[in-house]
């Protein structure tokens, strides 16, 4: 009897596997909120040199800053520099004062700011960028925490994914919420930049565990046929949480309190483990027959299966978990090792990377749409639903390779035609980016089912649109993939 067989006798999907499902819904919601964060909690507003007795009102720009604040090409007042000199202007003594003075050589020299800035407060009464002043010369910094918080999704997601086969995946995901709740306040009460860019690449190393984890969890208890529906539905929720980061930017504008809104919820998520099962599949390659013996039952009852003790005994459950032992531990250098392992592995780097460099290039850029950041950013998430029912009957019907490079072709077309769109076509630029968008949400929906399936069960990659990364989940061998007319198991 193989694994598929027995889970078939307790139902492959059920009531146990649709509250799993729910219960590991929370984690990705939290991870939109977490990795299109800087949206909000980096955003630059409006900023201009801070210059003693300047108005109070930042958007009066009245003679006071004509003589004080040089223009840019386009007419707006320089964010970064201010006049070396005060300006004369018409109708006023200024010029014969300065003269006096012995002031007019180079009038219209330039310096940097020199004591500060003022911030335009309207739109968001803190962020990272005004609470440590990481624009002009210093705006690289502020970019450089997304980088920072990405390179450790990338440790973390190679961490997790190793020490969830050996420790067990819901132990892992515990530590992946207190890690992320932990690191989540510290980087609330950052006192300075550096201790924000270091915790926050913490944190990104934490929520890799959500990636990593939550997606075995979820199919190794799904019998074949219903890992599709199940991971589009799934994919739904980040969609949720995309829309909801819309929400709470609105509604908390200062980034120390976005911060912590979008970090808490981890409380209950540490709470609800209390109902998540650990994978059976996983117990059984590590010989602990009891334990999943013990799920098996309570799924079986659950989902209603008349299944008793004596018709799922531990020894037949033991005779499964002999089959289901890992002889040797894969590693890394397996997905390289065949020359068709070798041409998937590399077709897959390339295709990650084209959905991923879309994806998040149009999400962490909100702008030029003609909308406000939280207009944007709920039609961005609200276009993904849409687009995710597109796949489910796409993948279904002309099958994944057919629909990855549809999408991928879709992205392509609608971004590369805004390209030639002339900017006073701003409505007909919105809408294809709006559809750029669709598409390459479409593709990263495509991607994570398509990838699983195209290596064998054992190197199968713990793959989510929520990180975007290869990470491969040395996980057990089973007997039997999802199906899919082009792929490879």
């Amino acid at each position: 009897m193989s694994f598929e067989e027995l889970l078939e006798q307790v139902g492959g999907f059920g009531p146990f596997q649709l509250r799993n499902v729910a219960l590991l819904a929370l984690p990705r919601v939290l991870l939109p909120l977490h990795f299109l964060l800087p949206i909000f909690l980096a955003a630059v507003p409006a900023h201009r040199c801070a210059l003693p007795g300047a108005p109070a009102n930042f958007s009066h720009q009245d003679a006071w800053l004509e003589a004080y604040i040089p223009r840019e090409p386009d007419g707006t007042l320089s964010s970064c520099l201010h006049f070396a000199y005060p300006q004369a202007l018409p109708n006023t003594t200024l010029g014969e004062e300065r003269q006096s003075r012995g002031e007019l050589e180079d009038e219209s020299a330039t310096v940097p700011c020199s004591q500060g800035w003022e911030y335009d407060h309207s739109e968001f009464s803190s962020t990272t960028a005004t609470e440590w002043d990481l624009v002009c010369e210093q705006k690289g910094l502020n970019r450089a925490a997304s980088t920072f918080f990405f390179a450790g999704v990338l440790v973390g997601a190679m961490a997790f994914g190793y020490l969830s086969d050996r420790f067990g995946r819901r132990r892992l995901l515990l530590v992946a919420y207190v890690s992320t709740l932990v690191l989540g306040l510290a980087s609330a009460a950052s006192v300075s930049y550096v201790m924000f860019a270091i915790t926050r690449t913490l944190t990104g190393s934490a929520l890799a565990g959500f990636t990593i984890i939550v997606m075995p969890l979820e199919l190794e208890w799904l019998d074949v046929e219903h890992r599709t529906v199940a991971g589009v539905l799934s994919s739904t929720f980040w969609t949720g949480g995309v829309m909801l980061l819309a929400l709470v930017g609105y509604l908390i504008r200062d980034w120390r309190w976005l911060l912590l809104a979008v970090t808490l919820p981890c409380a209950p998520g540490i709470l609800s483990l209390w109902w998540v099962p650990e994978s059976a599949r996983w117990l059984l390659t590590q010989g602990r027959v009891k334990e999943a013996h013990r799920y098996l039952l309570h799924c079986a009852r659950l989902n209603g299966r008349p299944v008793c003790e004596d018709s799922l005994s531990q020894e037949a459950v033991s005779k499964v978990a002999a089959e289901e032992r890992v002889v040797r531990r894969p590693s890394y250098l397996d997905l390289f090792r065949t020359p068709r392992l070798r041409h998937i592995s590399l077709c897959c780097v390339v295709v990650w990377f084209g959905v991923n460099f879309s994806y998040y290039g149009l999400s962490l850029d909100v702008s030029g749409l003609g909308l406000n950041v939280y207009q944007t950013q709920l039609l961005f998430g609200a276009v993904e639903l849409p687009f995710k029912l597109l796949v489910y009957l796409s993948v279904r019907h002309a099958g994944r390779r057919l629909t990855q490079a549809g999408t991928l072709l879709g992205t392509a077309l609608a971004l590369g035609t805004r390209l030639l769109v002339s900017s006073d076509m701003k409505s007909w630029s919105t809408v294809l980016a709006v559809m750029g968008k669709g598409f390459s949400e479409a593709a990263f929906t495509t991607v994570y089912l398509f990838t699983s399936e195209l290596y064998p069960t054992v190197l199968s990659p713990g793959l989510t649109e929520e990180n975007g990364l290869l990470a491969t989940r040395t996980g057990p061998a089973h007997s039997s993939a999802p199906g899919n007319a082009h792929g490879t198991q």
